[in-house]
């Protein structure tokens, strides 16, 4: 792919919510009050824990939620002299928990279709 094939990375659709404030302004007018959030995501963790593979780059991060479900996140940088402990936790622990997004998501979906069902 050629550079000028690259699409941009920002949107001119008017779309675009750049702050944290626009965000919860739009999430507000929302019709419907069903939503996943990330403190409803954050309340269901249980444990939390990270391994560092091999002691070398790569920081995995296992998430277990009050279920028993797990789900995992990893981060690894190019250059051993680069490696710090918290941005890679960090890093793994971002990736793990956008692993956690869908599948709320999709449980949400389905205690609104049998509420509908039912309904």
């Amino acid at each position: 792919m050629k550079p000028q094939d690259i699409p941009n990375s920002e949107p001119d659709d008017g779309l675009t919510l750049k702050t944290q404030d626009a965000l919860n302004a739009a999430l507000a007018a929302s019709p419907s009050p069903a939503r996943i959030t990330p403190e409803l995501i954050k309340d269901r963790i249980e444990h939390v824990e990270y391994h560092r593979v091999g002691g070398g780059t790569l920081t995995l991060c296992v998430i277990t939620v009050n279920n028993g479900f797990q789900v995992t996140g990893t981060s690894a940088c190019a250059d051993p002299e680069n490696y710090n402990k918290d941005i890679g936790q960090k890093i793994a622990f971002d990736n793990a928990f956008r692993e956690l997004w869908p599948l709320f998501g999709f449980l949400l979906r389905e205690k609104l279709f049998l509420a509908n069902a039912r309904g």
